[in-house]
């Protein structure tokens, strides 16, 4: 099978850090990448989660709200109300 070579342009320090962890588990860029397409290519998928960060703007939205009204009232509420509110909202 014939090799190809393959550009793609990334952040200088990103392409640094990557080299970085790459040597420090043994391998370098070349085989990462390789890695990487062998795993999508294989799963049919990307090995990692992709999701909108609209989740967690609506979840801090809330607890903006949460804040201004813990803050319009004198009562002081427990570590453990607290989590049961934020898991409630969360869902």
């Amino acid at each position: 099978m014939a090799s190809l070579n393959l550009n793609v342009r990334v952040d200088a320090n990103d392409k640094k850090g990557f080299e970085q962890f790459c040597n420090s588990v043994g391998m370098n860029v070349s085989t990462a990448v390789n890695l990487f397409i062998k795993t999508v290519l294989r799963e049919q998928k990307l090995p990692f989660e992709i999701r909108s960060n609209a989740f967690n703007e609506i979840v801090y939205e809330k607890l903006k709200e949460a804040e201004l009204e813990m803050n319009k009232t004198s009562k002081r509420y427990s570590k453990k109300e607290i989590l049961e509110s934020m898991n409630h909202i969360i869902g």
